[in-house]
């Protein structure tokens, strides 16, 4: 069996015995062109309406679901004050997937505009029922997920504070211009996304972040590199595979705690 077809069932494997588990949280749903969506969404219990909510988009990779997002990210029990939803995806074509037999995210934005159109659906929706800090809005995602974490920072960077990517790239059709603060996740050894294409992205990123000077360490595998426009570039680089590490969720959300909207 050709090597990356099989690390790509793998996944599939892991997700289904992940989304056997019962999931908390609330099913949230939308039409969105015809077509129902639905999201996962942890939120605080109510409070006064002075009260306002960080939001974090948290998008699954290829093959998973919302369930096994919020149980392999659990950003609900690192950040209780905050809104976090895991969106659903629909089947969707790609290369490891060729028939679109699994659920992910279209990350070229194109004439249907399918995913970021349920974006902006939920946001909106979000609005309406919780009271959100629109200065403290994040979006991360694994694989599929960050890739169109990257998409999102190119159609709706204006809405972002700042991003999370484990394991992405960007796409070749889409373009970054807004300086946004992130921090980039990847494995050296990853057989399904090469790290070669993830490196690209940082350098993306690093020179629209107006982060190009040299990198400082911040831990073990941690490099930070200053912005001039206050939009640094982390990155944790390991030398695994293509994986969602146990302790990435803990630094997405420390991170996210550094930056807002002016």
């Amino acid at each position: 069996m050709h090597r990356t077809l099989k690390n790509f069932l793998l996944l599939a494997i892991f997700a289904a015995s992940v989304c056997a588990a019962p999931a908390q949280g609330t099913v949230m749903t939308w039409t969105v062109d015809g077509v129902q969506r639905t999201a996962l969404v942890f939120a605080p219990p109510p409070a006064t309406s002075a009260v306002k909510h960080p939001l974090v988009f948290a998008f699954h990779g290829h093959v998973g679901t919302m369930q096994s997002a919020s149980q392999g990210m659990h950003f609900q029990t690192l950040w209780p004050d905050a809104i976090i939803v895991y969106p659903q995806g629909l089947k969707t074509k790609s290369r490891i997937d060729p028939q679109g037999n699994f659920p992910g995210w279209e990350v070229q934005a194109g004439p249907t505009n399918r995913d970021v159109k349920f974006f902006d659906a939920m946001l909106e929706s979000l609005r309406q029922k919780f009271t959100i800090d629109d200065q403290r809005i994040y979006s991360t995602g694994f694989s599929n997920g960050a890739i169109f974490s990257y998409t999102l920072w190119g159609e709706r960077g204006k809405t972002f504070a700042a991003f999370g990517i484990c394991a992405g790239r960007l796409d070749s059709s889409e373009t970054l211009s807004l300086p946004r603060a992130v921090t980039v996740i990847g494995g050296t050894a990853d057989p399904i996304l090469p790290f070669a294409l993830q490196q690209q992205a940082i350098e993306v990123a690093r020179h629209v972040d107006n982060a190009t000077g040299a990198g400082q360490a911040c831990g073990q595998i941690c490099t930070l590199y200053p912005s001039t426009s206050q939009t640094p570039v982390v990155t944790r680089i390991h030398n695994g595979g293509h994986l969602y590490p146990l302790w990435a969720s803990g630094a997405l959300v420390e991170f996210f705690k550094l930056h807002q909207l002016p």
